[in-house]
């Protein structure tokens, strides 16, 4: 008997598409008490001074080594993390300072590391790119471009694991998101459905290279579609803005719904590194950016609105500028590790 030919298989316009899934709540700015405001104000400064600091002793070659700071990003760090509780975990790339204070380190053990002491957070053996501290849950400072993405999709595994609730948020720049492993780690996160925040830091350029010259697709909160991850475009220069994107983020994630990206529109002043003389932009673009987006005076004007009286704003001033002043003083006057030093710390011993 004849055999029945074989059914065709479906034009592919028969395939029923693949529904779109669910999105997540447009954040909304963060409606802040006035002592919020204060205490972002006040993060926001220690930041900006600490970095200021750290690039006086780089110039007075106390620091050595690489060091990129943070100057005019402080708000994304400190709208998403002071959404975080105590069980969530924070990793992020060598830009790693303000991150660092904001888990709570002292000052001082992150200048005495900058400056390469025994009494650093990594006894002086991190330096400015590779600072960790697992008490703080603050897993690194990493000077691998796009290595602390693959870290963290594991540290969001471990929180998974164990089940404790806890949270990963990864940060990265735009030069890191052209990496391959962070597309890996994508997949795997969101395969695994995985309690992670994406943080794509944008702040315009990777190294000397502007992100529209270096990506073909700039929209960077984007990068996750394919991989069916949410994306949330967000002002990175106010900070109540980026609180608003932590808290619903931390929805979502905490939901069980997997990954999301944050994509944080920011602008670093400074070079790429201190070895970075920035010719790649204008003076013009910098102070444009300076007088119409600077997070902090932003904050000072909300402040104003809100009553605080500039001399109250000036004590906080005052107060911040002794503390980053005591802990580079601190840094000077502390010794370095001695040569032992060299032999701790590089295995981890199980029993």
């Amino acid at each position: 008997m004849a055999q029945a030919p074989a059914k065709a298989a479906p034009p592919v316009s028969a395939v029923p598409p693949t529904p779109n899934r669910e999105r997540p709540a447009e954040p909304t700015p963060y409606t802040a008490s006035k002592d919020e405001l204060l205490r972002f104000y006040r993060d926001m400064l220690l930041i900006r001074r600490f970095e200021e600091k750290a690039g006086q002793l780089y110039g007075l070659g106390l620091i050595g080594g690489f060091c990129h700071l943070y100057i005019g990003q402080e708000a994304v760090a400190v709208g998403l993390q002071s959404a975080l509780s105590d069980k969530d975990s924070v990793i992020t790339g060598y830009r790693d300072h303000g991150h660092m204070l904001l888990c709570g380190i002292p000052p001082r053990d992150v200048m005495a590391e900058l400056t390469g002491r025994q009494a650093g957070i990594s006894k002086g053996k991190g330096g400015s790119m590779h600072m960790f501290s697992v008490e703080h849950k603050f897993y690194g400072g990493h000077g691998i471009v796009g290595a602390q993405v693959s870290l963290g999709t594991g540290l969001a595994w471990a929180h998974k694991y164990r089940a404790d609730g806890g949270v990963a948020l990864a940060y990265f720049g735009d030069g890191a998101a052209n990496q391959g492993q962070v597309y890996e780690s994508f997949n795997m996160a969101e395969l695994w459905k995985l309690p992670i925040i994406y943080v794509i830091e944008n702040n315009q350029y990777a190294m000397g290279t502007s992100v529209n010259r270096a990506s073909a697709e700039d929209q960077l909160y984007r990068r996750g579609e394919s991989f069916r991850i949410p994306g949330i475009q967000v002002d990175g220069m106010d900070v109540l803005e980026c609180r608003g994107a932590a808290e619903t983020a931390l929805e979502w994630v905490r939901a069980g719904k997997g990954p999301i990206i944050l994509e944080m529109k920011t602008y670093r002043y400074r070079g790429h590194s201190m070895s970075d003389p920035a010719k790649y932009r204008s003076r013009e673009e910098v102070q444009a950016v300076r007088e119409k987006s600077d997070p902090i005076e932003r904050m000072k004007a909300l402040l104003a609105e809100q009553g605080i009286k500039e001399d109250q704003l000036k004590s906080v001033e005052q107060e911040t500028r002794k503390l980053v002043n005591e802990a580079a003083d601190f840094a000077e006057s502390t010794p370095e590790p001695g040569a032992a030093e060299l032999y701790t710390d590089v295995l981890v011993e199980r029993y």
